[in-house]
């Protein structure tokens, strides 16, 4: 394989100033990693990322030479941003791992760009290509495993995943995005005998793996592998034995890849589940509300969806229809597409007409709002004068 050199993102003016400032022609600088391993599979890059024989000190410096901006994003493991005006690149000295605890590594910096491959997770994930000519180098076999649509892991795959414990959901869901047919059977032999290692990750670093997991465009046959092997049972026992089932229900109704609203197509519709569920994967107050929300009812007529995407928001409401099924498309539509109008009403309307200022302007103006609601949100000024001289009447 050759890395095509006439991509637009390697032809930006700041990608060759780049380029250029840290000695690509010279050979010191190489693509590497995702960029290398998309672009030869033909899919959009994203994310750009060099690996050099620089170290860190040098690689600000010669940035800095070039006009070019350089951020310490991770100096501490050799990384630095090296952003021009039209693009960010992240730079990593080659590195070897010295000490690894399943969390975190101690790193040494090195010039062998084997041992920096070996360090790393996957061999489609350890490929190395010149920008300028296309070569690639290829260390542990990546090019015969992308052709192969194949995810394996680099050496000793029990190694792996001691050094870090979150390749586990990273296998997964690289098998998920890239992978054809059946796992590597000696990859997913080690994922199930080491699945309890999960247990020691952070919450958040499991969340952000799952979310990535859920939002490939068709995850249910990765999950039910995943199921069959119990991986996810030490961190999210809670999902359903026809979890999977459900998620490619769901998958066949959505027109998008919420991560959330597929989360909790795996689980009970019960309040206090999905609440523990969202603490414990650390979700955000946004997300653990969507979450929260899925497990509320109403009875599914036009009237009881607008007002609940009223209260509750239209997200919320296009969640429950899809997860509970064989919702009117037209509604559906309708309340996806829906913008929230602005109460066209405050409190001053109802002092006006004669309501004494303090809680029962409040009282009376939510009785406003339910009205309205219920009305189907006019916004004729005399229907809604008639609303509010109801409501101060009451």
């Amino acid at each position: 394989m050759r890395l095509p050199i006439d991509l637009p993102w390697l032809k930006l003016a700041g990608t060759q100033a780049i380029l250029g400032a840290l000695d690509t022609a010279g050979g010191e600088t190489r693509l590497v990693g995702g960029a290398v391993r998309d672009a030869l599979l033909g899919l959009p890059v994203t994310d750009i990322d060099l690996a050099t024989r620089l170290a860190p000190d040098v690689v600000v410096a010669r940035l800095k030479a070039a006009g070019l901006k350089a951020v310490p994003t991770g100096i501490a493991h050799g990384t630095i941003t090296a952003v021009a005006a039209d693009v960010a690149i992240e730079v990593t000295t080659l590195r070897r791992d010295v000490t690894t605890d399943g969390r975190h590594a101690e790193v040494a910096f090195t010039d062998d760009w084997r041992e920096d491959a070996a360090r790393r997770d996957f061999t489609i994930n350890a490929l190395y290509a010149n920008p300028l000519t296309g070569e690639v180098s290829d260390f542990f076999g990546g090019e015969a495993d992308l052709a192969a649509r194949r995810v394996r892991f680099i050496g000793n795959p029990l190694q792996r995943i001691a050094e870090d414990h979150l390749r586990i959901l990273r296998f997964f869901r690289f098998h998920a995005h890239f992978g054809a047919g059946d796992p590597d059977a000696e990859s997913l032999a080690a994922c199930a005998r080491r699945a309890n290692d999960l247990m020691a990750l952070s919450r958040e670093r499991i969340r952000d793996e799952l979310s990535k997991l859920l939002t490939v465009v068709d995850p249910v046959p990765t999950l039910a592998l995943m199921q069959q092997h119990a991986i996810l049972r030490p961190v999210l026992p809670e999902i359903l034995p026809d979890g999977p089932a459900r998620l490619a229900e769901l998958i066949g109704r959505e027109t998008d890849t919420a991560w959330v609203r597929r989360l909790a197509s795996l689980l009970p519709v019960e309040t206090q589940v999905l609440d523990v569920i969202a603490y414990r994967l650390r979700l955000s107050n946004a997300e653990r509300r969507r979450l929260i929300l899925t497990a509320a009812r109403f009875d599914r007529t036009p009237p009881a969806a607008w007002r609940a995407a009223w209260y509750d928001g239209a997200e919320s409401v296009v969640d429950r229809l899809l997860l509970q099924g064989d919702a009117p498309v037209a509604l559906l539509d309708a309340i996806a597409a829906w913008d929230r109008p602005k109460l066209p009403a405050s409190g001053r309307d109802l002092i006006a007409r004669g309501i004494a200022a303090g809680p029962e302007v409040k009282r009376r103006l939510a009785q406003f709002e339910a009205a309205w609601v219920a009305a189907g949100f006019p916004s004729d000024r005399s229907e809604i004068d008639r609303l509010l001289d109801s409501a101060a009447q009451a």
